[in-house]
């Protein structure tokens, strides 16, 4: 999703007007803004007023031709989803998906410039003429193909072309690697590259189990243009029959003031609780993350409102920003609505993607327990107080006004997981949300506000497929060659069957690909190669492939690049570095979480009894707490500071209730006792200050921190 207006203004909080029932108070600003200036919550989570999602900053023509494009789009979307056969044709599922290239590959040209623009502006004000002679070329391309996919089909033109065919497909290659390095940058651009270009050299590579079948230059362009398991593969066809879908729904949800709504409730339930400030970004990122399954955008979402806010509590500036870095990450593996690499898992896994969502639930809720914890410990460990009440929304009235989201998104679920039915839910909560749009005073729906909403969607709905039309050549490029079936036989022979050994390599791969390749894209190769060799080994299906995606996301947190982590300190104004560091402590439990659900199906809720699931996730509960307080110093279970041997015990305790065997519970239990009598024997008590007091810390830590 792309991101809300950042505003950098500062100041104080204000209670929100008792009139009002939307409005929360006001935060500072990151270091360096006026004094006296503020920032208004309800606009900087104004989705519908930042000109990159509503496409202001573009001349009127092409702000009509994106919403066109897209209104194409989604109905031929909703042609397939809901069977309507419109004009009382049925069109082939080759067909359907060109048609869709040619709706929203166009607005990839349209919308995102050749090059980044200067001065860091990130909306364009125009449109050059080579942009839109590419834009025009694409489109005549995917026409061209769609106009003839029964022939495609059916005289094999993925093998055997016509010349305008070959001449079109390479033309397609080509221009679907410029929609991918526009939209995903050059690293994951390069790798598809090298990949689509594989089966031309394949037969040359001197390593034996990397040599595949050799094709040439022309039959590999109508393979990756025409055949099925390339630029039209698995990728795409998900994300055609699910993911518009549940991409739209992430906009309407904005559109309609959810992010407001999630931020409010979050603030009423746990603002005026020690930290209160920081389990507000936990939460508020995590409600985010949900609906836009981007951590940097969310980091720039939220974030200028709750670091500030972190920091008047008292937070240090570093701890605040990787608390906000750490939640917003989480939000990439939080059902309902995750990242785009869940839904890629309905075709690659072979199940509803309910059943994805239900298996995410227990770690994403692990993930979020641990950073929760960890704040509570650093906050009862610094006496940090929470909000005062008088500053925070009633949380009967938020949930009162906040009715129509949760009604969406309890509807949602149960569209997906009691109807069964994946491909038309999004659709059926979004015309609910634009319903209640109608009679909402602060989003109330109007000709615009529309408008605007089929522009956003259209950009967002144009970026994924970018990218993950690119990420289908990577696929084309292993099926191709028949290298994808040998890499996964390899790795378990050189491993020699030792899960851990293997479990360790798919975490490094994971990060490290990572760093350089969106989440989609790592998820995808990895799919190929190596979630199959950890099937292979006897992990469970959904729990292996989970753990590729898991680990693929940790990169936004971890050092060298670490993109969360450094939008959050840019806002915070802290060294990149250093906050990443404080990231990766408040997100540890997401670098052992994965290693956890892959040896444990029950932590994933596969494979298990329900006694079974509710007994691994209480004691995966307990060993957090465990590892929370070691990775704080602070036990608060008896208010306690705890020296380097009690954090040892702590965390072993930790690690055996997160293994799945009686013994190893029994052994963390008793461990954990022994943590507890050590902190209360050999700790120091934590700090226990009067309200005086607390005022007192609080503005001495804001003059420290200023």
């Amino acid at each position: 999703m792309s991101t809300a207006d950042n505003r950098s203004d500062g100041g104080t909080e204000h209670p929100a007007p008792d009139t009002d029932p939307g409005a929360v108070a006001t935060a500072t600003a990151p270091a360096g803004a006026p004094a006296d200036a503020t920032v208004d919550v309800d606009e900087q989570l104004d989705f519908d007023r930042d000109p990159a999602n509503t496409g202001t900053h573009l001349p009127l023509f092409w702000r009509v031709t994106v919403m066109v494009l897209t209104v194409v789009g989604v109905v031929l979307v909703l042609n397939q989803v809901f069977f309507w056969n419109l004009g009382g044709t049925n069109i082939l599922t080759n067909s359907f998906l060109y048609y869709l290239l040619a709706a929203f590959l166009p607005i990839v040209f349209i919308i995102y410039p050749i090059k980044k623009l200067p001065g860091g502006k990130t909306a364009r004000t125009s449109v050059p003429w080579y942009d839109i002679a590419l834009a025009v070329l694409i489109m005549i391309t995917t026409i061209y193909y769609g106009m003839n996919g029964q022939r495609i089909f059916e005289r094999g033109w993925d093998y055997v072309a016509p010349p305008t065919a070959t001449v079109f497909a390479f033309l397609l290659w080509v221009l679907v690697l410029e929609t991918l390095r526009r939209t995903a940058g050059l690293i994951v651009t390069g790798i598809a590259l090298v990949f689509s270009l594989y089966p031309v050299f394949a037969a040359g590579i001197p390593v034996s189990f990397l040599q595949g079948i050799p094709f040439r230059m022309d039959l590999t362009a109508q393979i990756h243009a025409m055949g099925v398991d390339s630029i039209l593969g698995l990728p795409l066809q998900t994300a055609a029959s699910i993911l518009v879908g549940f991409l739209m729904f992430g906009v309407a949800l904005q559109f309609s003031g959810g992010a407001l709504f999630f931020y409010d409730l979050a603030m009423s339930a746990f603002g005026r609780y020690r930290g209160g400030s920081a389990k507000v970004s936990v939460v508020s990122s995590a409600a985010m993350g949900m609906m836009s399954g981007s951590a940097v955008s969310n980091v720039l979402t939220t974030g200028p409102m709750t670091i500030p806010a972190m920091k008047r509590s008292g937070f240090p500036p570093k701890y605040a920003a990787g608390i906000e870095a750490t939640a917003a990450t989480g939000g990439t593996i939080t059902p309902p609505i995750m990242g785009t690499a869940a839904f890629l898992m309905v075709s690659f896994v072979g199940v509803p993607y309910a059943q994805i969502a239900l298996a995410a639930a227990i770690p994403a809720f692990l993930y979020y327990w641990g950073i929760f914890l960890q704040v509570d410990a650093y906050s009862a460990k610094s006496g940090l107080r929470g909000m005062p009440k008088a500053e925070l929304p009633k949380i009967g009235r938020t949930v009162v006004f906040g009715l129509p989201y949760i009604v969406a998104l309890v509807g949602l679920i149960f569209l997906l997981v009691v109807m069964n039915n994946e491909s038309q839910a999004p659709f059926w909560t979004i015309a609910f949300l634009l319903v209640c749009m109608l009679f909402m005073k602060r989003f109330r729906l109007t000709p615009t506000s529309f408008l605007n909403f089929v522009y956003a969607s259209g950009k967002t709905i144009a970026e994924i497929i970018g990218i993950i039309a690119g990420v289908g050549l990577i696929v084309g490029g292993l099926s191709m060659t028949g290298v994808s079936l040998s890499l996964a036989r390899e790795l378990v022979n050189l491993v020699g069957d030792n899960l851990a050994l293997i479990l360790i390599a798919g975490a490094l791969t994971s990060f490290v690909l990572g760093m350089g390749m969106t989440v989609s894209a790592v998820y995808v190769l990895l799919a190929i190669v190596m979630a199959p060799a950890l099937v292979a080994l006897g992990v469970n299906p959904i729990a292996a492939h989970l753990f590729v995606i898991y680990w693929a996301t940790v990169s936004y947190i971890t050092p060298p690049v670490a993109l969360a982590s450094f939008a959050a300190a840019n806002i915070a104004g802290t060294p990149a570095m250093s906050t990443s560091i404080t990231a990766m402590r408040l997100g540890a439990v997401k670098y052992i979480i994965p290693f956890a659900f892959a040896v444990n199906p029950a932590l994933v809720a596969q494979e298990s009894s329900v006694g079974e699931i509710l007994l691994s996730l209480v004691t995966a509960m307990i060993g957090i707490y465990f590892l929370a307080s070691a990775f704080e110093g602070y036990l608060t279970i008896g208010s306690r500071r705890i020296g380097i041997l009690v954090r040892i015990v702590a965390a072993a305790a930790g690690a055996f209730l997160l293994w799945p065997q009686m013994t190893s519970h029994l052994i963390g239990v008793g461990l954990g006792v022994v943590a507890i009598i050590l902190a209360i024997v050999m700790g120091t008590r934590g700090p226990h200050i009067t309200p005086a007091a607390k005022n007192l810390t609080t503005n001495s830590r804001k003059k420290a921190d200023a």
